[in-house]
Parts: structure tokens; C-alpha cells; sequence
């Protein structure tokens, strides 16, 4: 088994500078346990020359060295600083990198575009269970758009043009007049106009990274009020783009800074972004709008992790497997073996047919995850759980199944689940309700069949004869508590799924 190590990764981008420090732990789990951003708009600085001087090379300096002692408290084993396109462009780019390195004492990678859009591939892939679409990346000087089929790479291409260049060119007054949005417009157009491929494959899903996308989905979920403040895999309700970008152009900086989920320090560069988003957008002629937290630098923490296969098979059996070693709680054998009973039950059963096989799918992530909120308190973790997954969430999962799964996991009554549930009534659908405490259920039926966390029942045999449902368990060593959980649920799982349980204990047979 390894040991815990962290890993740092440093992005200069062209408007922030950022660090995210990444722990993995002795199961090979990871989750971000420090990120920093200082803003730099190294766009902004490039000189008429094409050149980034030496006095605003300087003002990059102590950031990297601040970032650099960070990654020394946090005793991190590698640290990766990758530049992209404010350096990458710069007509002294070598200059720049030389300098960094001999100052800080790092060793800074230049990403071509391509190597850019790539990362950012590999971030996405790895956070969000899709198969083909296309990827936006909005930095603050360039703008990298990827098509996807089959979860690969079919065409990418980085267009010289972000927030902050974009923002430089044609804002100079603090706002946008009809004429300069026109010309941003035209200026994205001609560029799209020379990759054909992306209006060769329209309706499909536009998935957006960066911090400006983030605050565009920030902004329309406050506007919604939405119940689950999660900025990953968000999907942008229909019009609010055209909204925000109608808008924002005309409104004085001091008022723009003032909208709900508009962070200041965005506020005046935000309309030159959304409108190459929606310009791209309407060219690639895409069906729906999803905002990422994943992008580069979780590209290059899959890569360094496993270079060999840094894409995983399945996203949302790796988040719940990282999720449960991240708290694994001496539960571990327990939780993995009320998971395969969980499943059996579920077979005999197929609570929801309309369903099949996502419903399978919640109650499996359920029965992993069940006992996760034990890390924070082991008495009331049901409540600690449900929080835990709905704010760290699953990949692969949307943002309702991700609390159709919290809802299941933490399962004890249906009048508590009514009450949780009215919390989410923007998301969840009319039937969510009904299909979360039959799962409920059942998880509580998987769960008492291993209470005493000795896995005594090694198999178990279910059929069902008109009201009867019939549990056979096959027992390696005495199944006394496990009898007596199943008791004490007996009367609610009856009233709950309309069948009556019957129990049979019998001695294991290996043959």
C-alpha cells in the first residue's frame, strides 16, 4: 500500500496565477486540500512588442515563491508550474520562462495550445460522465474549443483571443456599445470561420472551463435561487446566456459588480468572455450549456498520477471509490459487502423498471457511501453524510441524482425524506420522492443484513410469492444480530414496499 504524498500543481494563466495542492492518501484517494489565486492579467502587460518586460516579469516573482513555499509546508513531492498563453505568446517567451525559473527556483513548462486543450480534455473526461460534445476554454488570452466523440478527441484548436486580450481591445471605456460588441463578434466569427468542424456538428452539449464560466453559472444560479450551490456540472438554464449577454455590456462597472455570483475582480472582464461563449455557441449551432470545476489542472493531476492511463474507464465508479477511501473509517469491508447484498436485493426486485438500469446505480453509490459522515461523527452520520455527498459530490452523476444518492444513502423514514426533499423541489422530479425511500428501503434491508459488520451472511437467496417477500441467507457463523436488525425494520420495510419479509437462516455451503 503507498503512502500519503501531495502533489502541487501551479497554472500561470494569463489572467490569474493559481495553486492547487492535491493530497493522496495511503489508499490512493486524492481530494484538494489548499488552492491559492492571485490575479496578474499578464495579457494586459504585453508591450506594443509582443514582449512581457522585465518589470512585470517581476510582479510574477513573488507569487511563484510564495507558491513555492506553500508547496514546502504542505512537504509536496512533485510540483508541476505550467504557463500557457500570455507566456506562450510572448515574443520573449524564453526570456520569461529563464527568468522565472532562475528567481523561484521552479521549473516552468510553456503548453502549446494543443497540449492545453488537452489537459482540459482530460479534466473534463475524468469529472463528467459524457460521451460526445464539445469543450470551451475561455482563459484570459486565449480560447481553446475541443470536440469529443466516444470520450476522445476528434478536433481542437486554440483560438489567440480571451477575457482579458478581448477586454484590452475593445473595452476601453468600461462598457460595450453595440458597436464593439459587433465587433467582438466578427472577430470570433472569422476565427470559427476557419475550422469548419465546429458548425459540422451541431446539437450536441458545450461543457465550459475557466473562471469566467464558472461565474456565468454563479450568476445563474442565484439568479434561479437554486437549492445546490454546486458549480460543477451545472447546466445552464435556458436563456441565460442571451440574458447576461444583453445585459452586462451597457451597465456601469460599480453596478456590474453588484450582481449576485459576479465576483469583483471579474466584473470587467466578464462581457468580452460570455460573448466569445456565445458567439462559439451559436456557431457550433450546441444544444445545452455545462459548466465544469474540472479543467487543466486536474488534467495534469490525472496525468502525473497515471501517465500511463491518465483517462479513467468509468467516472462515476472511480468518484464513489475515491470518495469512500477518502473516508473509509475501518467500514470498508462492511460497506462493500452491504453494497453486493444491496445489489441481489435489487435484481430480485428491479424497484423501478423506468429506471434501469440509473436507479441500480444510486443504490449502489448509496450503499458505498452510506457511512462517509462517521468521518466527521459517528452519532447522527446519516446527517453528516447526506451534506457530505450533496457538497463534495460524484462525478458522473447530475446534480439530481447526486441528491437522489445523498437522499438514499441517508435513508430513515419517509416523513425525514419529504422534509429533505422540499429543500431540493427546484431539482428533483415529482416521482425522486417515491423511488428514494423504495431504495431507502432497500439499503436499510442490505444494511441489517450485515449489522453486525462481520459479513455473517454470505449469500443471500430472494423470491417473492404474492405478498411474501422471502430472504434465504446463507450464514457462515451466527446471524443473531443480523436477525434482530431485520426485526426492527420488518414493520417499516412492510409498509414501505407493501411486502411482507420472511427470513430463513441456514449454514453456508462452499460446494
Amino acid at each position: 500500500m503507498s503512502t500519503q504524498f501531495s502533489i502541487g500543481i501551479i497554472d500561470i494563466g494569463s489572467n490569474s496565477i493559481r495553486l492547487v495542492i492535491y493530497e493522496i492518501n495511503s489508499h490512493g484517494a486524492y481530494r484538494v486540500v489548499s488552492e491559492h489565486k492571485e490575479s496578474a492579467r499578464l495579457s494586459e502587460r504585453i508591450g506594443p512588442d509582443g514582449c512581457l518586460h522585465n518589470k512585470d516579469i517581476q510582479l510574477v516573482v513573488p507569487i511563484l515563491t510564495h507558491y513555492s513555499m506553500l508547496c514546502k509546508a504542505h512537504e509536496v513531492k512533485t510540483v508541476r508550474a505550467v504557463a500557457t498563453a500570455a507566456i506562450r505568446n510572448a515574443a520573449n517567451s524564453a526570456e520569461i520562462v529563464r527568468t522565472l525559473e532562475e528567481q523561484t527556483g521552479l521549473r516552468i513548462e510553456v503548453l502549446s495550445g494543443k497540449e492545453e486543450a488537452r489537459y482540459g480534455f482530460l479534466g473534463v473526461m475524468n469529472a463528467i460522465d459524457i460521451q460526445d460534445g464539445f469543450i470551451i476554454d475561455i482563459g484570459g488570452g486565449s480560447t481553446e474549443v475541443t470536440l469529443f466523440r466516444g470520450r476522445s478527441v476528434a478536433e481542437s484548436f486554440s483560438f489567440p483571443f480571451g477575457a482579458v486580450n478581448t477586454t484590452r481591445q475593445f473595452m476601453r471605456s468600461g462598457t460595450l456599445a453595440e458597436l464593439e460588441v459587433a465587433g467582438i463578434r466578427r472577430m470570433v466569427e472569422e476565427a470559427v470561420a476557419s475550422q469548419p468542424w465546429i458548425r459540422k456538428s451541431p446539437n450536441l452539449p458545450m461543457i465550459g472551463l475557466g473562471g469566467g464560466i464558472r461565474t456565468l453559472g454563479k450568476m445563474s444560479q442565484k439568479k434561479h435561487k437554486y437549492s445546490l450551490p454546486l458549480a460543477h456540472n451545472y447546466v445552464l438554464k435556458a436563456g441565460d446566456l442571451d440574458y447576461f449577454v444583453n445585459l452586462l455590456p451597457a451597465m456601469a462597472l460599480e453596478k456590474r459588480k453588484k450582481i449576485d455570483g459576479l465576483s469583483k475582480d471579474r466584473a470587467d472582464i466578464i462581457i468580452p468572455g460570455l460573448i466569445i461563449l456565445d458567439t462559439i455557441m451559436k456557431a457550433a449551432n450546441s444544444s445545452s450549456f455545462i459548466t465544469s470545476g474540472a479543467g487543466l489542472r486536474d488534467g495534469l493531476l490525472h496525468e502525473t498520477l497515471n501517465p500511463k492511463q491518465p483517462l479513467k474507464a468509468d467516472v462515476l465508479e472511480a468518484s464513489i471509490e475515491n470518495l469512500l477511501m477518502l473516508h473509509p473509517n475501518g467500514a470498508v469491508a462492511h460497506v462493500r459487502h452491504v453494497d453486493n447484498l444491496a445489489m441481489k436485493l435489487y435484481d430480485a426486485l428491479i424497484i423501478d423498471p423506468a429506471q434501469q438500469p440509473r436507479s441500480k446505480r444510486y443504490l449502489h453509490a448509496a450503499a458505498k457511501l452510506y457511512r462517509i459522515g462517521a468521518s466527521v461523527h459517528y452519532y447522527q452520520y446519516a446527517k453528516h453524510t447526506q451534506y457530505m455527498i450533496t457538497q463534495a459530490h460524484i462525478d458522473g452523476f447530475s446534480h439530481r441524482e447526486i441528491i437522489v444518492c445523498s437522499l438514499i444513502a441517508s435513508f430513515k423514514t419517509k416523513s425525514r425524506t419529504h422534509a429533505q426533499a422540499l429543500v431540493f423541489k427546484d431539482i428533483l422530479a415529482e416521482s425522486d420522492e417515491n423511488m428514494i425511500m423504495k431504495l431507502g428501503l432497500l439499503l436499510q434491508l442490505a444494511i441489517a443484513l450485515d449489522s453486525s459488520e462481520t459479513q455473517p451472511v454470505q449469500d443471500v437467496e430472494v423470491s417473492i410469492s404474492g405478498k411474501t417477500l422471502t430472504l434465504k441467507l446463507h450464514c457462515i457463523h451466527n446471524p443473531a444480530h443480523e436477525l434482530k436488525a431485520i426485526d426492527s425494520i420488518a414493520k417499516d420495510f412492510e409498509k414501505g414496499s407493501g411486502l411482507k419479509l420472511k427470513v430463513q437462516a441456514v449454514a453456508f455451503s462452499r460446494t
